[in-house]
């Protein structure tokens, strides 16, 4: 009984912070499309949903590091002199309940007010809290916190350089012409290829990565060509779309054009969108069910490994956690990040999202830990930008700055003390379950 009951609490924490992610985390990718009307905020919530959780439990990854991006090594606390029987084991089963508590507590705080932080930097910043009071400085890979440190700088500099240049491209070759309408049956394919092109590589590699190694055939050189083949199709079917939707109506008033032209990047934002949700389902599920596991695995076997498996069954409840925190919860951070940054219409939500999209899969293939909500945020800044420095809120960048940068240490002085209280009350009884279960 007590096992269970044991196993219990981390269940409960760990479906509250896959709400969590829901409710912050995911609201960020149909930002774009709910504050450029592309969508209504119930629609968002249905494909975002969908997609979300397809990309959680088919391709959400089916084997976890034991802590978190490798900020702690759980070596180091099984060799901590002194130790009891399974009290190694105790302590990381603690600490990853504490991190993942805290971690949804500042997810919450931070959605509250609306604000757009990084889930997989909280569940680090709560890591290398309970690492440094269970094993001490010496236990954190600092090099690996630089980066992410780092991180804070390059992915919203480089989402916001790409997506300024992106909408001032479509602003020059569409927007700012004499007759919008004609020329976005010349420049609007090419959007398209960029975006199918961008999109796919993503999906592949941020979203299908966990299952590329059961396909032989889809090496780095296929993908590529993939990608460019449907981008290729995806460009030739937008060309006869556009030209027909557009046909005749050159001589329109401009301001009828520019509504026209915005009608035909509707599809476009709302398709990238439900993209950039669904490799979020594939990828950050983790954040939410990968602490859990590791707990179930060291509950159930006594032993600690560095990477564990994630049944099917966990990788269903994060999914479900985060489609619920998505739909009770998620329209405040979709409102800071859609509406109150900077005005956003289709046209620019497209650039936002390829931008964004683009970032995360250069940064991935580059191995650096960078966060999709800070380089999309940066990527929503960069086409306010485009528009002079009067086309952002001031007041809310910085409020978003600070939140980004008290994340980390905010989580990490919470999990301290969670853990320190977790600790105190439940050491023992944890032991008594984990040799119980070596036995």
């Amino acid at each position: 009984m007590t096992e269970y009951i044991v196993l219990c609490i981390p269940a409960v924490i760990g479906i509250y912070m896959a709400w969590n992610i829901g409710a912050n985390d995911v609201a960020n990718s149909m930002a774009d499309a709910v504050g450029s009307r592309a969508i209504t905020v119930k629609q968002a919530v249905i494909a975002a949903g969908i997609c979300e959780f397809a990309g959680a439990v088919l391709v959400g990854a089916h084997v976890t590091d034991t802590v978190r991006k490798g900020i702690v090594d759980p070596a180091m606390l099984a060799a901590l002199p002194g130790l009891l029987p399974g009290e190694a084991a105790a302590l990381i089963v603690i600490g990853m309940t504490s991190a993942l508590l805290c971690a949804a507590f500042w997810l919450n705080f931070s959605s509250m007010f609306g604000m757009p932080v990084s889930t997989t930097h909280s569940i680090i910043g709560a890591i290398a809290g309970f690492g440094i009071v269970a094993a001490g400085w010496q236990a954190v890979n600092w090099v690996k916190m630089g980066q992410i440190v780092a991180s804070w700088f390059i992915s919203p500099l480089a989402g916001g350089a790409i997506a300024f240049i992106l909408f001032k491209l479509i602003r020059k070759t569409i927007l700012r012409k004499e007759q919008p309408a004609r020329a976005a049956k010349i420049y609007v394919p090419y959007v398209v290829f960029l975006l199918v092109a961008v999109v796919c590589l993503a999906t592949i590699y941020k979203g299908l990565k966990h299952v590329i190694g059961d396909i032989d055939w889809l090496t780095d050189t296929n993908s590529l060509y993939l990608s460019l083949g449907l981008a290729v199709l995806a460009a030739i079917v937008t060309k006869i779309v556009v030209t027909s939707k557009l046909r005749g109506k050159n001589s329109l008033p401009i301001s009828k054009q520019l509504k026209l032209v915005e009608k035909i990047f509707v599809p476009l934002v709302v398709t990238s969108s439900c993209a950039v949700a669904f490799a979020h389902g594939a990828n950050d599920v983790a954040n939410a069910v990968g602490p859990f596991a590791a707990v179930v695995h060291i509950l159930r076997t006594g032993t600690i490994e560095m990477k564990v498996g994630v049944p099917p069954w966990i990788l269903g409840l994060g999914g479900i956690g985060i489609v619920m925190g998505l739909a009770t919860y998620g329209y405040k951070v979709m409102s800071t990040v859609g509406t109150k940054i900077t005005e956003i219409t289709p046209s620019r939500g497209v650039a936002a999202d390829i931008a964004a999209t683009a970032t995360v899969l250069m940064c991935t293939r580059l191995s650096l830990p960078v966060s999709t909500t800070h380089t999309l945020v940066g990527a929503i800044l960069g086409i306010g930008l485009a528009r002079g420095l009067g086309g952002i809120d001031k007041n809310v960048t910085k409020k978003i700055f600070l939140s980004w940068i008290i994340t980390v240490p905010a989580a990490a002085v919470m999990s301290i003390f969670f853990f320190v209280v977790g600790r105190f009350f439940f050491l023992e009884t944890i032991m008594e379950v984990i040799v119980k279960a070596g036995s």
